[in-house]
């Protein structure tokens, strides 16, 4: 395991084989950073290992794995450790979603998606902040979403992860402010991924109008993280809703957003 030229910077990125985080990983590297790629595609992180090298002048690791596994945190840092690959900036941006209602649904499945949208992302923050403190320099983005603005019936579980993340990276970033150290929490809405799609959210009505393209909300959270900004919502009206919601009684916002998610299953 190599990565080229001491003075380029490097980013870990997980759920980097598709999605926003494919779309991320394009990003660091055409910004000049070294990419590692995580995730339990190890044909697509291959194939965009050599599409990167091939497109710039940088140094591609694939760590194949699984983040539902709570041992692998712990073995990513270790494979890194061994090799010297210091990590400057950490993606979280691996994560999914189950849909239904809480009460029917597979407990082991629901701490999966805990384990993979939260547990990891702490595990792998915690493992990788002291190096970047120590060099007064560095950054973690973490994705969460515009469902961390609001509770989401039918995807309870998931829309918590979500708030989690926000609320953890926001006091980190404030725990963090004199160490150089930057902190940004993504809150993408509706998005045009594998993720949707397999979902079959894509024609629902959260979808109508407000959908962004993966690409343009990698970008945003680039561009935020390198800018120093805590929370990044792209799309004026993902922001507008967030704002929105915010004054809206959840007597009233709650039974709406049940009602979106019901329209989302049946589409």
């Amino acid at each position: 395991m190599k990565l080229s030229s001491s003075d380029r910077k490097t980013a870990l990125l997980t759920g980097a084989s598709s999605g926003i985080g494919y779309e991320l990983a394009k990003t660091f590297a055409k910004e000049g950073h070294n990419v590692v790629l995580v995730a339990r595609n190890q044909g697509a992180l291959e194939t965009l290992a050599k599409e990167l090298q091939r497109n710039h002048p940088i140094s591609a690791v694939v760590i194949p794995a699984d983040l539902s596994d709570p041992s692998t945190p712990g073995q990513i840092r270790e494979v890194l450790s061994k090799e010297s690959v210091p990590v400057d900036y950490l993606v979280n941006n691996a994560g999914f979603q189950v849909r239904g209602l809480f009460q029917e649904a597979d407990l082991k499945t629901q701490l999966s998606m805990m384990q993979v949208n939260m547990i990891a992302l702490v595990s792998l923050t915690r493992l990788f902040i002291d190096d970047m403190v120590k060099r007064g320099n560095g950054g973690i983005l973490n994705l969460a979403s515009t469902a961390a603005f609001l509770p989401g019936p039918l995807m309870a579980v998931y829309y918590a992860t979500k708030a989690f993340v926000l609320s953890f990276s926001q006091a980190l970033a404030d725990e963090l402010r004199n160490t150089g150290v930057k902190v940004t929490a993504l809150c993408p809405g509706p998005t045009r991924t594998e993720f949707a799609s397999h979902f079959g959210t894509e024609n629902s009505r959260l979808f109508r109008g407000a959908v962004m393209d993966p690409e343009t909300v990698a970008f945003a959270g680039f561009e935020g993280l390198m800018k120093g900004k805590r929370v990044v919502v792209p799309g004026i009206r993902n922001r507008t809703l967030t704002t929105v919601t915010r004054l809206i009684p959840s007597r009233f916002l709650i039974p709406t957003v049940r009602k979106l998610n019901e329209d989302s299953f049946e589409n």
